[in-house]
């Protein structure tokens, strides 16, 4: 009874908010459920396309020890890898989910919740670009890593853009879960950030911020990205962690537990 309510409402102070989408992991027995969809069988609630060409526990897996402990509405998070064999059309290191649905998650004034986090253990590079929980337009997202155009060869900060452009910052340390809601506007053309870590509320934190907010509704990329460049080793594959993953209307959200 308390997940089906889950799964349908939140509470944000005594205002009512709708989840359109629910991708918190909870109906999967095991990652490998993610091979049950398929273009002529779109089921679940991820489209499962973006990977390599190795089993799916390769790139994605699931556990109660991978989900943000203080989530208690999600019963477990994913680990998700990429590494040399995680290729898919490109020369770029990519393992991603997509959102399965037909509710209007691209439409009005929504909210794209997630939780990250790292270890030190297949730690991310800090040399290489990292395209994370984006839309295809890349009209909003989090980087990791140095960025294309950056001084230096380095950057250990997690980032959130907006066109490509930076809006926020903070360095990513690893253990230390980083909640975070992206306020979509579709109509006004807007984008407002909300963050917080552990287990405190999110808050306002950047924005809104103007932005040429655009999606078909099967365009916004959970998981990683990360672009090669010459002369740095490519060899490590690196582990990314989910937690809280859902989409709403109404009022955000802003309690984790």
């Amino acid at each position: 009874m308390l997940r089906a309510l889950a799964a349908l409402y939140a509470f944000a102070g005594t205002s009512l908010a709708s989840v359109l989408w629910d991708g918190r992991f909870n109906e999967f027995s095991s990652a490998e459920d993610l091979n049950e969809w398929s273009w002529a069988n779109q089921v679940g609630p991820y489209q499962y396309y973006i990977h390599g060409s190795g089993p799916v526990t390769d790139y994605v897996n699931l556990s109660p020890d991978y989900k943000n402990p203080a989530d208690e509405a999600s019963e477990q998070g994913a680990k998700i890898t990429i590494s040399p064999t995680a290729k898919w059309n490109s020369d770029m290191w990519r393992t991603e989910l997509i959102p399965q649905t037909t509710a209007a998650i691209n439409q009005g004034h929504v909210f794209y919740h997630f939780s990250m986090m790292r270890k030190d253990t297949n730690a991310p590079s800090v040399t290489h670009e990292h395209q994370v929980c984006f839309f295809e337009s890349h009209f909003t997202e989090m980087k990791y890593g140095w960025v294309n155009g950056e001084q230096g060869t380095e950057n250990p900060n997690l980032q959130w853009m907006v066109g490509g452009q930076g809006q926020w910052e903070v360095e990513w340390e690893p253990d230390v879960w980083h909640n975070i809601a992206y306020e979509i506007d579709f109509g006004s053309g807007s984008v407002t950030f909300w963050h917080s870590t552990g287990a405190d509320p999110l808050e306002q934190t950047a924005g809104p911020v103007s932005g040429s907010t655009s999606s078909n509704g099967a365009d916004w990329h959970l998981g990683v990205l990360r672009l090669p460049r010459s002369g740095y080793d490519d060899s490590a594959p690196e582990d990314w962690y989910f937690s809280g993953v859902y989409i709403e209307d109404g009022s955000v959200t802003t309690s984790v537990t």
